[in-house]
């Protein structure tokens, strides 16, 4: 990619920036989801993943609206967290139970966080261009995806990290 030459092109490339890291954490999330034993982290875990997939149809839905190439652009910053996910539950975490589920909401939270400051960026960005409707939009996903880890947050405090703790 070339330097971008406005706000616009800038955009453009953090909605297929965001499309990468979707599709990124969807797939780490597909194989983390079954090795949460807490009931309550599982749904929220497969919830989640129909949030995502919600979520990129309107990353998608909006490139297309601005006549652009309908591509998404690799997402190293998310290659990392999700090669992180995959080290510390996948690979190195604890076969099942409380500890594993304490290590997939931590690293869920961190991918989350990443959708947090892009679509936020992406909903400012839009926001500035007086793109109206797509700025509703991505501060709408922005919500969906604060209240998601909200809600990892007390679920961690409240039961998750409390059984980890009696261990």
């Amino acid at each position: 990619m070339s330097a971008p030459e406005d706000l616009q092109e800038i955009y453009i490339d953090e909605l297929k920036d965001l499309w990468s890291a979707n599709d990124q954490m969807s797939r780490v999330l597909k194989k983390i989801a079954p090795k949460a034993s807490d009931p309550a982290l599982q749904e929220m875990l497969t919830d989640s993943q129909a949030g995502i997939a919600r979520h990129t149809d309107l990353l998608k839905q909006l490139i297309a609206s601005h006549d652009e190439k309908v591509a998404k652009e690799h997402c190293k910053g998310m290659e990392g967290l999700a090669a992180e996910a995959s080290k510390h539950v996948l690979e190195e975490g604890p076969g099942k139970g409380p500890l594993l589920d304490v290590l997939i909401i931590a690293q869920y939270q961190r991918m989350s966080h990443d959708g947090i400051a892009g679509f936020g960026t992406a909903a400012a960005y839009a926001q500035a261009l007086g793109l109206d409707d797509d700025h509703r939009q991505l501060s709408d996903a922005t919500g969906e995806i604060y209240g998601s880890d909200e809600y990892m947050t007390k679920l961690a405090e409240t039961a998750v990290n409390v059984d980890a703790a009696d261990a």
